[in-house]
């Protein structure tokens, strides 16, 4: 199966009304276990690489290039994609390295700079053939930034989209990035709003913070793509301290990591059922 776009992912389940997963990639096991759970489930799976996670392996060609050769050999569709990439340097990058998406994340900035530096990256993204998603009206949990109860405005989204040319939008409805619990409250009245405004996909950042029945009244409600980060590497993390408190002299990593990529592996299966109410 070759890799695919993301953009032909999320354009395809919009036509079915299905949910994507767009999941984070740490390391290699993660990559592994998100393309075995993919296959398991028989579906797509969009694996993201932010820059937070370049920046933990030093470069972003290191970890890119293990994922997307990953990629290439899963039996499902899958696409690589920048997550919350805020420097344009490393978006030029990303193109040059065969990422099918960016995520642009330039809403640190004001309405005007964010309007401007993400119309410029589209551009240079499409004339490269890559899906560009961007953020307005902040989602909660970037140390600050994104302030907790941030709310995306209907009719700004709607001038955002057109001033920026932007593929997909993520939006601000009630969820916060890198919730432990799964007790986040969604606007559905918003998303509805947001999806009857807008002629453009919707991504819920933050979704680990999201139960299983709110995840599916989502996407009934207008969502498409789903980004999970935290509640996978709970998963991951998990089984692996559990080998490790059980077994004090195990130093392999291949033995103790196995747990984890396992349950990432049967997570990410399940969510992707999740996904597809």
């Amino acid at each position: 199966m070759p890799l695919v776009g993301t953009g032909s992912v999320v354009e395809a389940a919009v036509r079915e009304s299905l949910g994507v997963g767009a999941f984070n990639v740490i390391g290699l096991e993660h990559a592994d276990a998100l393309v075995a759970g993919a296959e398991r489930a028989g579906a797509p799976v969009v694996l993201q690489i932010s820059e937070n996670c370049a920046r933990y392996h030093g470069a972003l060609e290191p970890i890119a290039c293990a994922t997307l050769a990953r990629a290439r050999k899963a039996e499902v569709p899958v696409a690589v994609h920048l997550d919350h990439a805020e420097s344009e340097d490393l978006v030029d990058e990303a193109i040059e390295l065969g990422f099918g998406s960016v995520m642009f994340d330039a809403s640190k900035q004001d309405y005007e700079e964010n309007v401007a530096r993400t119309r410029a990256v589209a551009a240079r993204c499409h004339d490269a053939g890559l899906w560009v998603e961007a953020e307005l009206g902040e989602v909660g949990g970037k140390d600050g930034v994104h302030a907790p109860g941030a709310r995306t405005d209907p009719g700004e989204a709607v001038e955002f989209v057109a001033a920026t040319g932007v593929d997909a939008l993520a939006v601000a409805v009630g969820t916060s990035h890198a919730m432990l619990t799964r007790d986040a409250a969604l606007d559905f009245d918003l998303i509805r709003r947001l999806d009857d405004a807008l002629d453009v996909p919707l991504v819920l950042h933050g979704s680990s913070g999201v139960s299983d029945v709110d995840l599916g009244d989502a996407i009934r409600s207008g969502m498409t793509k789903i980004n999970i980060s935290t509640h996978l590497n709970k998963a991951f993390t998990e089984p692996v301290r559990e080998a490790l408190a059980g077994n004090p002299e195990l130093v392999d990593p291949r033995k103790y990591l196995s747990a984890g990529k396992q349950a990432l592996a049967a997570e990410t299966a399940r969510l992707l059922g999740v996904l597809r109410p």
